[in-house]
């Protein structure tokens, strides 16, 4: 196709705050984890699909299968649909208290 582009699981975007590696982002609609550390405004990769243990809102309750959303002034995932961006399902039980859950991002959100 002379139209391709790119597959999209890797994605180089303006970090919109400073990230560490491992870190969410949040740019607009696209999510992602951090590839690598970056000021804002810098250059940082981001990977938008796959399996990844995220810090999450620790009362939170979360089954398998649950949506995930990103708490993007908190940087957590949670179970919160209001005000948040949906990224994602839960791969894994989290309960209250606890600080991380597994989470299969969806990349086309």
């Amino acid at each position: 196709m002379k139209n391709f582009v790119q597959k999209g699981e890797n994605l180089t975007l303006p970090a919109p705050y400073a990230v560490s590696s491992g870190d969410g982002v949040l740019k607009g609609s696209i999510f992602g984890v951090a590839a690598g550390d970056a000021e804002s405004g810098a250059e940082v990769d981001i990977v938008t699909v796959g399996v990844f243990t995220l810090p999450k809102v620790s009362t939170d309750v979360m089954a398998v299968g649950d949506p995930i959303y990103w708490d993007n002034t908190a940087k957590l995932v949670t179970t919160t649909a209001t005000g948040n961006t949906k990224i994602g399902v839960s791969l894994a039980t989290a309960v209250n208290p606890s600080g991380t859950t597994d989470v299969r991002l969806n990349g086309a959100f």
